[in-house]
């Protein structure tokens, strides 16, 4: 589902109920990750819930693309991760450090709606996705 598609379908949603229950069910979507993806490395730093992120660099075109895979103990993380990896996950590196993910969630109305340990774990998660990026630009050149 691509991130316009989960914002027509805010839209369409008016209740904060509703809107969470569909964030919920986006966090079912999420590719299942292994066993051995649920290490200390993959796991996000700063997020109350327990968060993990795990990457694949693809090297074969010109500039590396990310593509992330993510998993909470949270439903409602679980939801948060599937709109944050629509934004980020497949893109190249160099999209991913200038796109504003934050901005993002801030136009579908969380910034009102998240708690402020949510909100953390949130920038913690697209901190972690831009550090990849980073790194996987700097081993590129």
């Amino acid at each position: 589902m691509t991130i316009d598609d989960i914002r027509d379908n805010f839209e369409l949603l008016e209740e904060w109920d509703d809107r969470y229950r569909y964030v919920i069910e986006l966090g079912r979507t999420l590719t299942p990750m292994s066993d051995a993806e649920h290490s200390a490395e993959n796991k996000v730093q700063g997020c109350a819930s327990q968060v993990w992120l795990s990457r694949e660099i693809d090297r074969s075109g010109s500039e590396p693309v990310l593509n992330f895979k993510g998993d909470s103990d949270a439903h409602i993380v679980r939801g948060l991760i599937a709109i944050l990896l629509s934004i980020q996950s497949g893109r190249t590196a160099r999209e991913i450090l200038d796109a504003d993910p934050i901005a993002t969630f801030d136009q579908l109305g969380f910034r009102e709606h998240l708690t402020p340990q949510r909100s953390n774990g949130l920038r913690a998660m697209v901190e972690r996705i831009k550090k990849d990026a980073s790194e996987a630009l700097a081993s590129a050149s």
